[in-house]
């Protein structure tokens, strides 16, 4: 471990997802020979299967590299929109940040919305233009989309290929050159680490991801944090290099892990701060935390076995841990019994936790269909926030509704812009302004700013942008606030009986167009039975669409052969009863197949 502070640079990379992070990552781990070659594989910092599947990053991934004498401590960080807040936690953690752009497509939406978040948090930002080994790449066009962006001179932004490892070296050499060190005192007497991460391991505990600000903290160390007021013991200490490495202590300036000894995983929040156990006279200042995040999507989760519902509570758990972002609470559902009401920041997060309550947790679930949180008024003066749409169930105690409304930013070349602008304002987007990116060149791209409901985005609106801009347009949100929303609750009813996840919170202008697409998918999916199912759609009891999924039917009459045909249909009537008797009968017993309820969400 460096004794000198001035020897430590933290910093993380930012960029658009799929512009080269991890890769770019791989190559400063060969450069500074911090993983052994024989152990060398692509996206080596992404540690989850998923992550390596899809060809993203999902979680920040600190590692600490010596490079001339120099301790490097990077974070790799995700791209995509729903996992900014993974981004904003790192930022807090260093000083500087390496702006990366792929060559072949320049600056992106999600390339703006790091730059911001590091630029509030005061980082030397470094820009660096990566992927110039492909025939597409256009290196003079992005440095001057970068110039436009931060005003800064062509020779200070550096050319690499992740994938070749050309031009890697001079990015460490840069991030020595110009970040600050670290700022903090070593002698302190209670020492401060922030914890910007924290991770579930089945042998270990509770690990907490740190960046020690002030002071040193040593194995065996009695420890307390300061929000939960939680106190225990430092059972291990040490860097990652990427895996676990036990150094025995962590100084200041450094980034590392803890092995804390806590069991429950709600005494070890992220954003905390760890301390030596103190009196409150002597009370250290805490370190500035993270803002709480708005989840912005909830849906439902539900166990398919009313028995595991334990099983699905420790896995949350222990993935809350790991996700701060995630939201939930108990909840209770006539039809499908126990569960719990989850919060996202959007669809792919809600889809990466599903995918991971399966595979690493083995759990069968069964996910409602989400929708975004509505605000509603009542009568006697009470505000709520509805998050499912059984609180809209009796419309005659409301005087209004209103929903979540983003600030959307779009990066698009000019010849898609005509199609991007339909497609917004077919979605209820209020057009703010349009930004010229890069004008003098041969594929001028705009940034367009809409006010957009955050229900018009949830569903397909990424699919649709993608298709409309020959897959060139790239987007980002915000949060902005509450407008009113001519809303409804819509049932859907399957042989007679409401289906409760089935149910969604629909425009009043949009319901039947809606009720009919969900009727007509729940034809195609759902299997048929021995007897007519009935498939509709209603609002407060009246019927907007319907489909009937006609009976299977068995041959009754193969068996005979000749006589009277008296006898054949006498056969037939009796089959004609069995079915009516059975319908009758059959009320609930429809199965519904899961993947309906992802088909209905992606219509």
């Amino acid at each position: 471990m460096n004794e000198n502070i001035n020897k430590i640079r933290n910093f993380a990379i930012l960029a658009h997802i799929d512009h080269g992070k991890s890769t770019l990552a791989d190559r400063m781990l060969e450069i500074t020979n911090t993983v052994d070659k024989r152990k060398m594989k692509n996206q080596i910092l992404d540690g989850m299967d998923i992550e390596r599947e899809r060809g993203i990053t999902i979680k920040l991934q600190p590692v600490t590299m010596d490079y001339k004498g120099y301790q490097l401590n990077l974070i790799d960080t995700p791209g995509h929109v729903d996992f900014s807040y993974e981004v904003s936690r790192s930022l807090a953690a260093v000083e500087t940040a390496i702006l990366l752009v792929d060559a072949t497509q320049g600056i992106q939406a999600q390339t703006l919305a790091n730059l911001y978040l590091a630029l509030e948090q005061d980082l030397t930002i470094i820009p660096v233009v990566n992927k110039i080994d492909l025939p597409a790449a256009n290196v003079p066009k992005t440095k001057n989309e970068i110039i436009k962006l931060l005003g800064c001179k062509e020779e200070e932004i550096l050319s690499a290929s992740g994938k070749t490892g050309e031009g890697v070296a001079d990015i460490l050499d840069a991030v020595i050159a110009k970040s600050n060190p670290p700022q903090g005192q070593s002698d302190l007497k209670y020492p401060r680490a922030l914890i910007f991460d924290s991770k579930y391991d089945e042998y270990k505990g509770v690990v907490a991801y740190v960046r020690i600000f002030d002071g040193v903290l040593k194995k065996g160390d009695k420890i307390k944090l300061m929000a939960t007021k939680a106190e225990s013991e430092v059972l291990d200490i040490g860097i990652f290099r990427p895996d676990y490495f036990s150094t025995g202590e962590l100084k200041s300036g450094s980034i590392g892990y803890i092995v804390t000894g806590f069991k429950a995983v709600g005494e070890c929040r992220v954003g905390d701060t760890i301390t030596f156990p103190y009196v409150e006279a002597n009370r250290p200042e805490p370190l500035a935390g993270y803002k709480e995040v708005k989840p912005m999507v909830f849906a439902g989760i539900f166990p398919t076995e009313g028995d595991s519902l334990e099983d699905l509570r420790e896995a949350m758990e222990k993935l809350k841990l790991n996700d701060s972002a995630l939201v939930y609470e108990p909840e209770r559902s006539e039809a499908l019994g126990f569960g719990f009401r989850c919060g996202f920041l959007g669809l792919l997060h809600l889809e990466i936790f599903q995918e991971r309550l399966r595979r690493e947790y083995n759990l069968d679930i069964i996910v409602t269909i989400p929708s975004v949180a509505y605000k509603i008024i009542k009568k006697n003066g009470a505000e709520e926030i509805a998050r499912t749409p059984q609180k809209l169930s009796d419309p005659s105690e409301l005087i209004s509704i209103e929903e979540p409304w983003v600030l959307l930013d779009i990066v698009v070349p000019k010849e898609y812009m005509g199609n991007v602008i339909k497609l917004a304002q077919d979605k209820r987007g209020i057009y703010k302004n349009t930004e010229y990116m890069s004008v003098d060149t041969d594929q001028p791209r705009v940034i367009l700013h809409y006010a957009i409901p955050m229900a018009a985005i949830l569903t397909d609106f990424y699919d649709k942008i993608k298709s409309v801009s020959a897959g060139y347009a790239s987007i980002n949100y915000d949060y902005l606030d509450y407008r009113p929303a001519d809303v409804v609750k819509m049932d859907i009813m399957v042989a007679d009986d409401i289906v409760e996840s089935l149910a969604t919170i629909v425009y009043r202008d949009e319901a039947f167009r809606q009720g009919k697409e969900i009727v007509n998918i729940l034809k195609d999916t759902i299997p048929r039975e021995m007897f007519v199912i009935k498939l509709q759609a209603a609002i407060g009891g009246k019927v907007i669409a319907a489909e009937r999924l006609s009976a299977m039917r068995k041959d009754v009459t193969a068996k005979l052969y000749g006589g009277d045909v008296s006898r054949k249909r006498k056969l037939l009537e009796k089959q004609k009863k069995g079915k009516k008797k059975m319908m009758s009968m059959g009320k609930g017993s429809v199965n519904i197949p899961p993947d309906t309820f992802v088909k209905i969400l992606k219509r």
